[in-house]
């Protein structure tokens, strides 16, 4: 079969923050200049929001911009922050609670919303359709299309039903191909295209290395006496801490007498006995947070990984036929905890750059290096400058006096110290053997408080066809067991949060590394921080991968 095409004037990959604030921008200036641009936005989840994980303190910066009536039309913005306490852990039983006054005051919550990232993407995109953009969810942008001069023409969704040895099943169905004047990639975190974009227009050139934490997030329905609605907890210290690692903890009360936890576990860790979903497990037998959660029901579970390189790492924004936005650019603002604002502000940024270009000056597929001014001009430009030095204070001194550097630089000279800090080490290259490594030994979960990886992954409702090609593919298969077993004890069995990856024993002992691609979230770890770069993530079937409820 040959594929069918469609022609839209913009075209969006990933329903997210940022390309829907893109989407609902276009409308927007569509419907107030009368020049109307068509827009397309597809999205691999299988509902928009599937795969939207986030902590999510939300800043309602952006979204005051674009919808200044957002209240009115029923925004799901339902808790506003009502306290902060931030913690440094220093042991496994006690901690030091920070006093506000201590604190770099991008972290302060007043004004600030505890909400459901994906409830708000769903949100977006009903306003989007409303104002006439389409979106299709369920379908995968697996491959991106060029025109012959080199510029961007758009993407073809993947093929449906092809079996795993690669034959056509009687379900087949070729991909479709959509073109676009413009392409703006919002995929998210480490985004499969993405990626390709920016090695094939050497968007990163002259900048740091990306660089990238996982975050892992339960909920839990609590008992509604130790419940405070509003109420906001960070941490830092124990348990990475104890072992070498930077990040920290979170657990913020939403409404229905539930609370979302989770553990942000820096990917610059260089032992690789480390265990992200492990030491989330320890974290909350800490009495700070286990004293929330005991006679309390674990309802969901899901991991993503988030980007935190900040401006140092910022990759080129633009190329013929496109732009990356949100995630996809490296825009969140780790410094602040929060960052879904800055992904919206870039989407809103990128819909005037191509709609200005589209209607007044009918341009198509070239370079919009207008954006990049509008960026730099932007708000989002100036507080991605001034915590820019957040990130590589915390790699260069540790949590504590990394913080304590970022409290003088924010609040005293509100980020403009005369100096840039450099990061230029990528997160995979910091692994250290395994025979130089420190070996950790891991509590067996109780089951009422800490839990194992599959009973978790089936929280996360997480689903993939099962007869399809394995999405998690390696550049030399043999690698895992030739070079990360003996160097690294292969630490994809312990980074990966879904336990997707297994080191097994055949029956004349040789070893195999084994792929349970059903179980993968879709967080990227392993295409960070394998050590060898030989995982590369790709995109499955359309409707695959978690389905994330309330997350």
């Amino acid at each position: 079969m040959e594929r069918e095409s469609m022609e839209f004037d913009v075209l969006i990959v990933g329903a997210g923050p940022a390309g829907l604030s893109a989407a609902c921008k276009i409308r927007q200036l569509s419907e107030s200049t009368g020049k109307d641009i068509s827009v397309c936005v597809v999205e691999k989840g299988s509902e928009v929001g599937a795969h939207i994980l986030s902590g999510a303190v939300f800043e309602p910066t952006a979204l005051n911009e674009l919808f200044p009536d957002w209240k009115e039309k029923g925004a799901p913005l339902n808790t506003e922050v009502t306290g902060d306490d931030i913690y440094y852990m220093t042991s496994e039983e006690k901690a030091i609670k920070v006093p506000g006054f201590a604190v770099p005051k991008t972290m302060h919550n007043e004004g600030n919303y505890i909400i459901s990232l994906g409830n708000l993407c769903r949100w977006l995109a009903e306003q989007a359709e409303g104002m006439g953009a389409e979106i299709y969810p369920g379908f995968a942008a697996a491959e991106i299309l060029y025109n012959e001069d080199g510029s961007v023409k758009g993407i073809a969704t993947g093929d449906m039903g092809i079996a795993a040895d690669g034959s056509q099943k009687d379900s087949y169905m070729p991909g479709m191909e959509l073109h676009a004047k413009y392409t703006l990639f919002s995929e998210g975190c480490r985004g499969h295209l993405g990626k390709q974009l920016i090695e094939k227009f050497d968007l990163a050139a002259g900048k740091d290395p990306q660089h990238y934490g996982i975050g892992i997030k339960e909920l839990w329905k609590i008992n509604p006496e130790k419940h405070s609605q509003g109420k906001v907890v960070h941490s830092t210290g124990w348990p990475l801490a104890e072992n070498g690692a930077f990040g920290g903890g979170f657990l913020y009360h939403i409404e229905d007498d539930q609370v979302a936890l989770g553990l942000i576990t820096d990917l610059c860790y260089d032992n690789p006995y480390l265990s992200p979903f492990e030491e989330f497990n320890r974290f909350k037998t800490h009495p700070i947070i286990k004293d929330f959660l005991e006679g309390g029901e674990r309802i969901s579970y899901g991991a993503r990984a988030i980007v935190k390189g900040g401006l140092q790492s910022l990759p080129k924004m633009t190329f013929p036929g496109g732009l990356l936005i949100g995630c996809d650019a490296g825009t969140l603002n780790f410094a602040k905890i929060k960052g879904s604002h800055t992904a919206m502000k870039s989407g809103m940024l990128a819909a005037e750059a191509v709609h200005q270009a589209i209607t007044e000056q009918e341009r198509a597929n070239d370079d919009l290096t207008e954006y990049t001014e509008a960026f730099n001009n932007s708000w989002l430009y100036k507080e991605l400058h001034q915590q820019r030095n957040f990130g590589p204070a915390q790699h260069k001194w540790g949590n504590l006096i990394g913080s304590a550097y970022a409290f003088v630089d924010i609040n005293i000279f509100n980020g403009n110290l005369p100096w840039t800090f450099q990061d230029q080490k990528a997160d995979h290259a910091k692994m250290k053997p395994a025979a130089e490594s420190k070996k950790i030994t891991y509590p067996k979960p109780d089951g009422k408080l800490t839990f194992d990886r599959l009973a978790s992954v089936f929280l996360s409702n997480t689903n993939h066809e099962e007869d399809q090609p394995c999405h998690l593919t390696l550049k030399d298969p043999a690698l895992p067991i030739r070079d990360n077993l003996p160097t690294f004890d292969e630490p994809a069995q312990r980074y990966c949060p879904a336990g997707v990856y297994e080191v097994v024993e055949n029956e004349d002992g040789s070893k195999r590394f084994q792929i349970n691609g059903q179980n993968c979230v879709h967080c990227k770890t392993c295409d960070i921080k394998d050590p060898a770069q030989n995982i590369v993530w790709v995109t499955p079937e359309g409707f695959g991968g978690p389905n994330y409820p309330n997350m």
